[in-house]
């Protein structure tokens, strides 16, 4: 949110009825003088998000009382979409007035591509969006390729700040889509046994499927409606190891904040030891692809915390 706005916004509709000298022609980059009437600059190419203009002062703080006013309604983390395309100097412009108001909010960007240590620096977001482990999971048990989820972890562990974690969005292919259901599982362990804040898409949990497609309404099939009455129905055997991995999660806070050692790689073959910072805390993370897909979590002394299959 912040980078745009619907093109049915009333800000935006006012500024186009009257014309440039409206209190609301700087809110947007528009081309009065454009062929067929004006048109204003846009979000990738859609048409119908139209993006706000940041270097305006009343942006900033139009979108610094949003955030204030929803904050003191409750609302104690954002996730910023679409953050990437909107200048650092915005954000380090509206979340200090938003921090003054509420200092514990907890801020997270939606940042795709290039230098993550800086965009967080620059902005003075909490977190951003670990879009490059996302790859290397999904790659690695598609491709049976472990070391490049290996490489991912090095880079991952290097990151100056907590980094928010996901097989799984809005805008990707649905995890047991790209990997398939069992595999998908392998993912969801990795994702709970390393550092970072983990996020579920929902659906996930049950195992839904669907692909991301480039074209118009290419979305559809990851943002289903849903259905009137929550049931589990076939997905309640990957609701249950949900379950069952957020409640490990839940028992070792420390991952969040976690080292990993590689103990054993091959390309079908990974183990790697999750270490709490003070190096108090141990897991043991097996993760094997050499014939039906399968993973362990367990004990350095060998004993079984999960495992798939059961």
């Amino acid at each position: 949110m912040f980078n745009h706005v619907a093109d049915t916004h009333p800000f935006y509709l006012q500024a186009l009825a009257e014309g440039p000298g409206s209190q609301y022609a700087d809110w947007f980059d528009i081309d009065w003088q454009a062929d067929g009437g004006p048109r204003a600059a846009v979000f990738e190419g859609h048409g119908a998000l139209v993006a706000l203009n940041h270097a305006n002062p009343q942006v900033v703080d139009y979108v610094a009382r949003v955030m204030n006013h929803w904050s003191d309604r409750g609302v104690d983390a954002w996730r910023l979409d679409a953050a990437y395309a909107v200048p650092t100097q915005f954000w380090s412009a509206v979340l200090p007035r938003v921090r003054e108001r509420h200092p514990d909010v907890w801020v997270s960007a939606e940042v795709i591509h290039g230098d993550q240590a800086a965009f967080v620096a620059a902005s003075g977001v909490d977190s951003l969006t670990q879009y490059p482990l996302w790859k290397a999971i999904w790659s690695s048990l598609l491709d049976a390729n472990f070391f490049e989820l290996d490489w991912a972890l090095g880079q991952h562990a290097a990151l100056p700040f907590t980094a928010t974690t996901f097989v799984g969005n809005h805008d990707v292919t649905r995890i047991a889509s790209k990997v398939g259901a069992d595999r998908a599982v392998l993912a969801l362990v990795v994702l709970m046994t390393v550092a970072g804040v983990p996020t579920l898409y929902a659906g996930d949990e049950l195992a839904w499927t669907g692909l991301k497609e480039e074209r118009v309404g290419g979305d559809d099939a990851i943002r289903p409606e849903f259905p009137d009455r929550p049931a589990l129905g076939d997905g309640e055997w990957m609701y249950r190891v949900h379950q069952e991995l957020i409640g490990l999660r839940r028992r070792h806070p420390w991952l969040v904040h976690a080292t990993s050692r590689t103990l054993e790689l091959t390309n079908t073959r990974y183990v790697y030891a999750p270490t709490s910072p003070d190096g108090a805390d141990t897991l043991v993370v097996d993760l094997d692809l050499t014939g039906q897909p399968r993973a362990q979590i367990r004990t350095p002394d060998g004993q079984p915390l999960f495992t798939f299959p059961a």
